[in-house]
């Protein structure tokens, strides 16, 4: 099995070219099951996750080219990749557990599957290490658009005999999948939607920019209302996915943390203006150019700064763990308060090996910061956490090697090889 060794004590200096995010390219490659013409998709992670749909929308009857090439100009050795995908026939309306279990945004098929073929069986995604997640949202807003769902030896049953229905649906709470499914389902369904209390996420945005794209009728993404006017058919398209904010904000708290001067190459600070806020608060000086977004720190210590996760604009949650690998350091004590997943502190007994303070009360972390952490095997326990261990383990004195790493690929495309580009001591050993 794969790891990373870190040395630590080098600053970072020089460019990291941003990836498009995952979390907006998997319900854009779910939504070619909308139509039978081909989607095409531009600025596509080479991730984990993104081949895993790949092959689960496979076994849905999905084609799919890939083209690439690599880019070496500005010395940003970066990666871009398009993918076509065409649902001309949809062979299978079934989504086995085997392949969900794997991933949930997989489940997210439900919807699209239902609202073109009107019926779709799809297995419940199970558990997950930073919690349950539960798919009621889902369930419950499916019938909202006049769907008839049965649950019944772990599969959701989903049927629309005749169309799913336009209706106005509340979320009890923010969820940025649910949104995603009623969103893409809505597309086709008879008359007009409206989602009250939805997602306002960045990724929810692109998703209306390419439903739009293929002939949807989409207004208010971005707000915590979403208007949805159902058409008969829609269209193949041309969509670029977003450059990812959580990978962004990552890579800026690895500035924040070591020192050094980097540009992170097409990053928009417009999809993580809180977060962005945050970093700066604790020493660091960012500022947007024509290229991306420049991240700065000097040799002056790193602040301490109290945090709350919250649905988007608020800081987001998929970008606590590195905050606290940041916070492990400051000069003073930080609170970080989790409150959209449970479990969601596991990577604190890890961060502990290597020397941080940090205790629990509830769904709030108290860090003492440190003025060194020592390097330590550590083993990341999922994706988020796993970048948080490389976070401190580019500061602390010695060696770090981070186990486990197979979360880091579920949402890092090259994660060594570009932060190795700016002078971090950084490297993949293979088992």
């Amino acid at each position: 099995m794969d790891r990373i060794r870190i040395v630590g004590g080098n600053t970072l200096t020089g460019t990291i070219p941003i990836s498009g995010a995952k979390n907006a390219a998997l319900p854009l490659m779910i939504a070619a099951l909308l139509t039978d013409e081909t989607l095409t998709l531009t600025n596509v992670p080479h991730l984990a996750d993104v081949e895993q749909l790949i092959r689960i929308l496979g076994n849905h009857g999905v084609d799919y080219s890939v083209n690439g090439k690599r880019d070496h100009q500005n010395g940003s050795n970066g990666y871009t990749r398009t993918l076509n995908f065409t649902a001309r026939d949809i062979v299978d309306t079934t989504a086995p557990y085997d392949l969900v279990s794997k991933m949930r945004a997989s489940f997210w098929v439900v919807g699209p599957l239902l609202a073109r073929m009107g019926e779709a069986r799809v297995s419940l995604p199970g558990g997950c290490a930073i919690g349950t997640r539960p798919v009621d949202l889902f369930i419950d807003g499916l019938q909202a658009l006049g769907a008839e769902i049965d649950v019944d030896n772990g599969y959701v049953l989903a049927k629309a005999k005749n169309r799913l229905r336009g209706n106005r649906y509340v979320f009890p709470k923010v969820s940025v999948g649910a949104t995603h499914v009623l969103m893409m389902a809505a597309s086709l369904a008879r008359g007009e939607t409206v989602l009250e209390n939805a997602a306002r996420e960045p990724e929810v945005v692109n998703l209306a920019e390419c439903l739009n794209a293929m002939g949807a009728k989409i207004s208010g993404a971005g707000t915590g209302t979403i208007t949805i006017e159902g058409v008969e058919n829609l269209y193949g398209a041309n969509v670029a996915v977003i450059p990812d904010r959580i990978e962004t904000g990552t890579y800026a708290m690895a500035v924040a943390m070591t020192g050094g001067d980097v540009l992170l190459e097409g990053a928009r600070g417009d999809l993580l203006e809180n977060a962005l806020d945050v970093i700066g608060r604790t020493g660091a000086e960012i500022t947007q150019t024509n290229s991306g977004l420049r991240v700065k720190r000097n040799g002056a210590g790193i602040s301490p700064v109290d945090i709350t996760t919250e649905p988007f604009p608020g800081f987001p949650t998929d970008l606590q763990a590195q905050f606290m690998g940041l916070m492990t350091m400051a000069k003073g004590k930080s609170h970080i308060t989790e409150t959209i997943f449970e479990n969601r502190f596991m990577h604190v007994q890890e961060l502990a090996r290597l020397g941080a303070r940090i205790s629990l009360s509830g769904q709030t972390a108290i860090v003492d910061g440190v003025s060194r952490l020592k390097g330590a095997p550590v083993m990341a326990t999922d994706l988020r956490a796993s970048v948080s261990l490389v976070i401190a383990g580019l500061a602390a004195e010695g060696e770090t090697t981070v186990n486990r790493v197979y979360h880091l690929d579920r949402g890092f495309e090259r994660l060594e090889q570009k932060l190795s580009g700016c002078g971090a001591q950084i490297e993949r050993i293979s088992a």
